[in-house]
């Protein structure tokens, strides 16, 4: 399996990660190749990936472009899409591989870290609204097999919402698995711009581009 990770100045949860990383690939029984790929950083991600012993590709800024150039340098048939500030328990690989010998693709249930109590109800309300409509957020770490990622063309190259454009396209081929193995993610986006502040943005966000609002408009509000 393959695991695609974009970066973009994530100097300060890259040590986590990587460390989390090595480990997983010590104990795992199965080949496993993380790739990398920086959109720019301006901090130091990519020597920090690149001591640990990790492939770092470059590209242009862009989820989108990033999670493609990764998915293109791949060699695996199977992809996982991560978010450099989540992490898969352990054995969430092998549950990937075993899950992908009859799915076409699917996603991990949420768990947020932070200190608010209200990620536990943010995390509830995700996983459960992904599994009544078929749709996977990038924070879900959506996988899929390689051949039906390359027959959709990737990821679509938009500035926003590239997450839930690919989940949309494969439920109408497939439904998703959906596992109950946590992924964690950090909650600083929450904590930084306030919790219900941010949860607002988000729904408001997804209802205007359900509108067909441009992504391209929308990652201005976003950012």
């Amino acid at each position: 399996m393959s695991v695609v990770i974009p970066v973009l100045n994530e100097a300060q949860v890259l040590p986590e990660l990587l460390a989390v990383l090595h480990q997983q690939i010590s104990n795992s029984d199965y080949p496993l190749e993380v790739i990398f790929v920086d959109g720019g950083s301006t901090d130091n991600s990519r020597q920090l990936i690149c001591e640990q012993g990790f492939d770092c590709l470059q590209s242009e800024r862009g989820r989108a472009r990033q999670l493609n150039v990764g998915a293109a340098a791949a060699r695996a048939d199977n992809l996982l899409f991560l978010h450099a500030d989540s992490s898969v328990a352990d054995g969430g690989f092998e549950a990937v591989l075993v899950a992908l010998e009859n799915h076409l693709w699917g996603r991990f249930d949420l768990r947020i870290s932070g200190n608010s109590v209200m990620f536990l109800v943010i995390a509830f309300c995700m996983n459960w609204r992904s599994r009544l409509t078929g749709i996977a957020t990038g924070d879900q770490g959506i996988f899929v097999k390689r051949a039906m990622f390359e027959q959709l063309g990737g990821f679509p190259n938009q500035a926003l919402m590239e997450d839930i454009a690919l989940s949309a396209r494969l439920r109408k081929l497939s439904p998703p698995v959906c596992l109950a193995l946590k992924i964690s993610t950090s909650g600083r986006r929450w904590e930084k711009g306030g919790v219900w502040k941010t949860i607002f943005l988000m729904w408001r966000l997804r209802f205007m581009y359900w509108l067909g609002v441009s992504p391209n408009k929308l990652v201005k509000r976003y950012d």
